[in-house]
């Protein structure tokens, strides 16, 4: 398992907005084939900022079949007009 890491900032006027927003797209990254667990956390020191943390069966799972379905655009429909500016993304594993 691999997780998506993506760093989002939105203006914090608008956190009941975006978080609302990203539970509605939550459904669409279950949906999808290779997906293991979803979370979205706040940072308590920056509270415009925010990790979504997704896990994946593999790298592949979210770069292809998740980037190319119709569920990413209706992710991207649904919060990316409360982005700042475009999130940062990473992949990661577990090692310990």
């Amino acid at each position: 398992m691999i997780h998506e890491i993506a760093t989002i900032t939105i203006d914090p006027a608008q956190a009941a907005e975006f978080e609302s927003a990203v539970g509605k797209a939550q459904p669409h990254f279950e949906a999808a084939s290779g997906f293991i667990s979803f979370s979205l956390q706040k940072s308590i020191e920056n509270p415009g900022r925010y990790l979504l943390i997704v896990g994946w069966e593999s790298v592949d799972a979210h770069m292809i079949d998740f980037r190319n379905s119709e569920g990413f655009q209706t992710w991207r429909t649904l919060v990316g007009k409360y982005f700042g500016s475009p999130p940062s993304v990473e992949h990661t594993q577990i090692v310990i």
